[in-house]
Parts: structure tokens; sequence; C-alpha cells
């Protein structure tokens, strides 16, 4: 890994330096002006990953969010938020959706259909975020990796300490031991913007037109051990997704996702620290972020 940043090197993810002009909407806007997500996931008995997923798009305001489950006898209908359109997974990939970004992983699993419906995901000219069963995909396929390095739009990877571990070939308290230095592996070996979660998320990108010594990485200031309960990432990723497809950019966007999702988990209640409890808090954060984008 590349070693020679500290965390007390790490500058905090600060919205007000970023560009969030993206999520400025004219007064005739539509639903096609902000855009359109795919989330790609629940095999069997993990459908509510990828609904975690889809809900939370919904509330960073995503004009459509579309679910491709991989699970066939999965609902045809979110009873809560009737909004998302749930179709098969090989659906969501094969069809003319009018998606701006997608994201991969959440609920995913590890049979057979979901390596393939990874690289059909790897292979959209949108950007793209992994997470969680993807991820651990990845890791343990060469060729997805060689896959993965022969994108041409932006990749964002959310793994958390185990998941990081097992893309960089090693161990959980290596990469505890020094996360700047991993997070900057991450960007450099997959060619990507990275995420990694955990309290204090650093976010790592290649900075624009440098060569790979330049690397930036940011530490998160908010966030909450209210957060670690199942299913928040699902949330994150949904969220991220959202941002990408409304215009903001992969660093941008994992930056500000982060942020916001952290600032909700601050206010999530003691008693019940759920994921789903989420979700309305992050409606109530971002708005204000958009209402005064620079």
């Amino acid at each position: 890994m590349l070693a020679g940043m500290t965390l007390a090197d790490c500058p905090d993810i600060d919205p007000s330096m970023l560009d969030r002009s993206a999520l400025r909407l004219p007064v005739d806007a539509h639903k096609g002006s902000r855009g359109a997500v795919g989330i790609l996931g629940g095999a069997s008995g993990m459908v509510g990953a990828a609904w975690l997923a889809g809900r939370a798009a919904l509330h960073a305001g995503a004009g459509r969010v579309y679910v491709g489950q991989i699970d066939p006898a999965a609902p045809a209908v979110d009873p809560l938020y009737p909004e998302l359109m749930l179709r098969r997974a090989e659906t969501l990939l094969s069809s003319d959706l009018p998606l701006t970004a997608l994201v991969a992983g959440p609920g995913m699993g590890a049979a057979p259909p979901a390596a393939d419906l990874l690289v059909q995901a790897m292979a959209a000219p949108v950007p793209l975020l992994l997470d969680a069963d993807a991820l651990n995909l990845i890791a343990a396929r060469a060729d997805l990796r060689q896959r993965l390095l022969q994108r041409g739009a932006a990749t964002v990877m959310t793994p958390h300490l185990a998941e990081a571990a097992r893309l960089l070939s090693t161990t959980v308290d290596a990469v505890q031991a020094d996360r700047p230095a991993a997070a900057r592996a991450l960007v450099e070996r997959f060619q990507c913007i990275a995420v990694l979660k955990g309290a204090g998320t650093l976010v790592a990108w290649l900075a624009e037109g440098a060569s790979s010594p330049d690397i930036r990485v940011v530490r998160n200031p908010t966030g909450s051990n209210r957060l670690a309960t199942a299913g928040t990432g699902d949330v994150l990723s949904g969220l991220i997704g959202a941002l990408l497809a409304r215009g903001l950019d992969a660093p941008t966007a994992a930056q500000l996702g982060v942020w916001v999702h952290g600032r909700a988990g601050e206010q999530l209640p003691d008693e019940r620290p759920t994921a789903s409890a989420l979700l309305p808090l992050i409606g109530e954060v971002l708005p204000g972020l958009a209402l005064f984008a620079n």
C-alpha cells in the first residue's frame, strides 16, 4: 500500500467547497432533469438491500429509480414506495432505460447470475458505483478486475474495512492501521474513486489531469456510531448513486454523499437507529445544500 499520509494530513470534507451547481434545478425542471439511476442487486433473501438503496436514491432527488432484482420471485412493487420501478435484473441492463448512473452490489449475492450481471454493469457507459457483493466478486475474480480497468466512465467503490482488505489482498488490521494508504491503494489499483467506510470515512481519487502520485484523500467529519447497523451502507450507495445520476462529478458525489449520510446519521434516535429511519433524514439534510448550491 502507498504510505506517507496520516489521518491528520487528510482535510475534512466541506460541502461549501464542492461544486453542487448540478443540483440546482431550473423553474421548468421535470423528472428527466433529475437523472435516472439503476440499482442492481436483490438476490434471494436480500431484496431489502436493493430496495433500501432505491429508496435512498428517491430521497436524494433522483428523477427516476429503477431497481433490477436478481431474485425471480421478488415482488413487483414496493408497497411503501410505489415510485420505485421494479424490474428483473436482466431487463434493467438490456433495455433502453434512460439511466444516467448505475449502482451494483446491494444484496447481489455470489451465485453465478451475479457475476454475469456485474460484467454487463461494468460495460455500461455511465458512472457506476460498486458496493457489497459486487466488491467481493471483484476481489475474488481476476477477469472482473481486468474488466473494471477497461471502463470508460467513472467508477466509485465503497468498501468497508473487510471488503477493502479483500480487494487489496491484505488483512483488516493492515487496512485499519493505515487507512489513508489503503484508500490511495484502492484508487491506484482499480482506477476508481474510493470511499473507505468507517468512523471518519475517507474519500480518495486521482486529481483530474494528474499523474498517479497525485491522489487526493479527504476525511468525512460527520457521522455517528448509530450508523453501525444493517442496511446503512445500502442507503449510502443509493444516495451517492442519485447524486451521480443528477450530474455531480464522481469525486464530488462521493464526498457530498458521505457528508450527508453522516449528518443524517447523527440525527438517528439512540433507541432505534435503523437504516430505514435514515431515509427521511437524508431528505431533510440534502435539499438545503442543493438550494444554496454554488
